[in-house]
């Protein structure tokens, strides 16, 4: 479904990508794991056209989507929860969620559906946004993702700084979506969730992949964790 290759990327001057290759599957879930810094959500940026493609090629289905505008990419079926949520704090859980929503492909991701993922939203439709918890406010954020029926789904640091039980919560939402057959590009840094869900990680070095692998690859080379991943 996607396929960067040698992608290259940065702010200004300063380079943060350095031949990134990715490639995704669809109905896959797949995992993007590095150390802060390491040009985890510089990858998400530049897939999502918020970044300028330097060098090398990103393909979404066949199609060479580089140099496209961040709404050009949305609308072939990306669906982005980003790092910090961002979510409307003006606007009430209602407003946030209908905002985006779409359906061009004969999703099945309606409003009820995400009330249905998630009851605490509804209970708060009336809210201000601005209001929620930190869990709540990111079960908003992939709830509206949700609403444009994305053909992918990305979320980066999807359990960064929540509670225990809302990381339990998030975890078992994404089982869900992974069950239901939905594609997904994950950032996060909780191992053990992630190996009971993730098909495929990438670890990232300096801006570079250098290793990639199954879950239980993974689990087979520890000292992978150790080098990449330690702090």
């Amino acid at each position: 479904m996607l396929h960067a290759e040698n992608l290259q990327s940065g702010y200004g001057a300063a380079q943060v990508l350095f031949g990134v290759n990715l490639d995704i599957q669809a109905h896959q879930v797949v995992s993007l794991l590095g150390r802060n810094g390491m040009g985890k959500t510089t990858t998400v940026r530049t897939l999502m056209g918020m970044l300028p493609v330097k060098g090398g090629s990103i393909s979404f289905d066949g199609q060479v989507i580089s140099g496209l505008r961040p709404h050009r990419i949305a609308k072939l079926g990306f669906g982005l929860v980003p790092e910090g949520r961002r979510i409307f704090p003006s606007l009430s859980v209602y407003e946030n969620l209908v905002a985006t929503s779409r359906n061009d492909y004969g999703g099945s991701w309606t409003l009820d559906a995400v009330y249905e993922l998630f009851p605490r939203l509804k209970e708060r439709r009336n809210q201000s946004a601005r209001t929620l918890s930190g869990g709540e406010q990111q079960m908003l954020a992939i709830g509206r993702a949700l609403l444009t029926n994305p053909r992918l789904l990305i979320l980066d640091e999807a359990t960064e700084g929540l509670a225990p039980v809302i990381r339990q919560e998030i975890w078992g939402c994404l089982n869900r979506l992974k069950a239901e057959g939905q594609t997904i590009l994950l950032i996060d840094k909780n191992l053990k969730e992630m190996h009971h869900l993730v098909d495929r990680h990438y670890l990232i070095e300096k801006g570079r992949i250098v290793w990639n692998g199954t879950s239980q690859e993974l689990q087979e080379q520890p000292e992978l964790v150790t080098q990449y991943l330690g702090i």
